[in-house]
């Protein structure tokens, strides 16, 4: 089994893809670790506000397996794939470690880039994964979020009491 964590984003009816997207990767993928989920501003565009989370779990399928699964979601919730990158979202799923696997192929990267950059991806992971490494760097991922510049990147904990029992 290949332990997986994937970055959770909204700031379209946040509330409620959040939790449908919760849904789908439990009926993928059985029991999640789950993260706080944390409200942010949207980087690189003006927009509504997100909601991010990170989840963990195990699974037996490959790499490129995990992300056809995570695109399915995210069509079968109606992302829009031809939005700019910055821009609102309906739901955004990005693998962001599968293992210690490193892969910088055209279709997938992992670890993602994003770990490092955005608050909104190390402080959930960091959570929920604080003492595993990150692949690249050796880091432990409780360490690069004590050291992160949180001053520029504001993050906001939002209960959800029903992601927070699981």
């Amino acid at each position: 089994m290949t332990r997986v964590y994937v970055s959770i984003g909204s700031n379209i009816n946040r509330e409620q893809n959040i939790r449908r997207a919760i849904a789908e990767l439990e009926r993928y993928y059985g029991p999640l670790i789950v993260s706080t989920v944390y409200e942010s501003p949207a980087v690189g565009f003006s927009g509504d506000d997100f909601y991010n989370l990170v989840v963990g779990f195990d699974t037996e399928d490959d790499v490129r397996g995990v992300v056809r699964c995570l695109q399915a979601i995210e069509n079968n919730m109606g992302r829009n794939r031809q939005a700019p990158r910055f821009s609102s979202r309906i739901i955004d799923l990005d693998l962001l470690l599968y293992d210690d696997l490193i892969d910088d192929a055209e279709d997938v990267q992992v670890p993602r880039d994003d770990i490092t950059e955005y608050a909104f991806v190390l402080a959930p992971l960091a959570e929920i994964a604080g003492q595993q490494r990150h692949p690249v760097t050796g880091e432990r991922f409780s360490d690069l979020w004590r050291v992160f510049d949180k001053s520029q990147q504001p993050l906001q904990p939002i209960s959800f009491q029903s992601l927070d029992a699981q």
